[in-house]
């Protein structure tokens, strides 16, 4: 389902380059957003292991080297993938992670969320903060139309956070994923970037 004013795949400015740190591509009060590189898996993976508690049973992101090696190949390397970083301000520290999937450019230009709040962060809003600024790039930069995020319905805190970001619930899937040994059902949610809300004014919150 293509056209031939179709946007390009999402732009490779974020790739893993030898000798190259990627630049920040948004920042707000608290929060940057830059993409995910292979050289953050040992400051990412001790955060994934210290949130072991707080992921459970409903993510489960890398939490050693090898795993880390394995999934950063893919969002670097894969067109319909991009990963990024959440880092606060005051700190520098990883404090959570938005990855989108599944990307399909032409007349769909949609694809998947997932994400992930490390332990130091939860329930302080960073992620709230961190998840706007992935949206306004998703429908900026990236020229995607809609973002769709599935959750397990015993999931509270990411149920809250779509909701907070302005997703619509748009229904029921069961046994839509296979997560920790079984098929879970999950809620199904959308975002279109005619959805998306005003960013707040100011020189804090903006495209870098």
């Amino acid at each position: 389902m293509s056209e031939p004013s179709a946007p390009a795949p999402p732009p490779t400015a974020g790739r893993d380059l030898p000798g190259r740190s990627p630049a920040v591509l948004a920042a707000g009060p608290r929060v940057t957003v830059a993409p995910l590189t292979r050289a953050d898996g040992d400051e990412f993976t001790a955060g994934a292991r210290a949130a072991v508690g707080h992921h459970r049973p409903w993510l489960f992101p890398p939490l050693t080297a090898a795993e880390y090696a394995s999934y950063a190949d893919r969002l670097i390397d894969e067109e319909a993938r991009a990963g990024f970083l959440l880092r606060e301000r005051a700190t520098g520290r990883i404090a959570g992670f938005v990855n989108i999937n599944n990307i399909v450019a032409g007349a769909f230009r949609c694809g998947a969320l997932g994400y992930g709040a490390f332990a130091h962060a939860a329930g302080r809003g960073l992620m709230s903060e961190g998840l706007a600024l992935v949206l306004r790039h998703a429908f900026g930069p990236m020229e995607l139309h809609r973002l769709e995020a599935n959750v397990q319905p015993g999931n509270t805190a990411s149920l809250a956070l779509v909701r907070r970001a302005g997703f619509r619930y748009e229904g029921f899937s069961p046994a839509f994923l296979y997560v920790d040994g079984a098929w879970r059902d999950h809620e199904r949610w959308a975002i279109t970037a005619e959805m998306l809300p005003d960013p707040a004014p100011g020189p804090d919150f903006a495209e870098v």
